[in-house]
This record gives C-alpha cells, structure tokens and sequence, in this order.
C-alpha cells in the first residue's frame, strides 16, 4: 500500500472520499425522485393545483394576467450559493 502505483494509499483515500461524495449524491438524488413522483402523483389528479403549480414554479400567466415576481434576500443568497458551488 505505500509503493506508488494505482493501489497506494493516497489514491485509497481520494476514492475513498469520491464514493462518499458520490453516495451522499445519491440519497439526495433518491429522495428528489421521491418528492418528484409525489407531486406528479397529486398534481395529475387535481386541475386546480396543477395550475397553482403552474403559476408558481413555470410562472406561466392567463392571457389578460400580469406576473410579479418577488426575491427576497434570503432567496437572492440562495441562488448565490448554489452558483459558487
């Protein structure tokens, strides 16, 4: 394990590290699936809330409607964060 060759110990631990990073992704990936096929599950049987879905995540509009859309700063570091990672 200590000689440098494509088993030694540094590169034990940096796979080591990636498959920790790669199976935290895939719980949060598997718990998106999840909450996605909830929503598809609610949103097919009510008109109603499909269309607050809509409205709120597509911002889509009726034709004579006009859409305003408020951030907050808490959402503008939000979006912040996400960009830097």
């Amino acid at each position: 394990m200590l000689f440098f060759d494509s088993n030694d110990f540094i590169t034990q631990a940096k796979n080591s590290l990636q498959l920790r990073r790669m199976l935290s992704e895939k719980k949060y990936y598997l718990k998106e699936i999840e909450r996605v096929k909830e929503d598809k599950k609610e949103l097919s049987g009510n008109d109603k809330l499909l269309e607050k879905f809509a409205r709120e995540k597509y911002l889509m509009k009726k034709k004579d409607e006009e859409v305003y859309v408020i951030v907050t700063k808490e959402d503008e570091e939000k979006r912040e964060r996400k960009k830097i990672k």
